[in-house]
């Protein structure tokens, strides 16, 4: 694939389609996640707007969320990514994941050492060192 087919730019607002970048309409890997995380980071970095196209995506795991959008928020201020980014032909339930990978990422990020020490202590790795 060319580079101007997975994004292509539109009045000044660089739209990502999500099918285009990973090959297929299943968004579910995390590795396919990071390449349309790096779309964006390198859009954001050239400070432009741009469409997040959902557009032909049948399956979404928020794996794929995090690694595209999630990490953008230890990356990126909170108000640059809400000015910057828009979302498209999204499903209702697709948006609803969205919200919700995007929340856990303002919180990871607001505090990241609060949330590793809980995510040891669940996976009871804090047991296993103590011993």
């Amino acid at each position: 694939m060319k580079s101007q087919e997975l994004v292509k730019t539109k009045r000044n607002i660089e739209e990502i389609r999500l099918t285009e970048i990973v090959g297929s309409d299943l968004c579910i890997a995390s590795e396919d996640g990071q390449k349309v995380h790096d779309a964006i980071k390198k859009a954001l970095q050239e400070e432009k707007r741009i469409q997040i196209s959902f557009k032909n995506v049948d399956d979404l795991t928020s794996a794929f969320l995090n690694s595209a959008i999630g990490q953008l928020y230890g990356e990126f201020s909170e108000d640059q990514l809400r000015e910057s980014l828009t979302v498209s032909d999204a499903s209702y339930e697709d948006l609803l994941l969205l919200k919700r990978v995007i929340q856990r990422a303002k919180e990871f990020f607001k505090d990241q050492e609060r949330f590793e020490i809980a995510t040891r202590e669940l996976l009871g790795e804090d047991d296993a060192t103590a011993n």
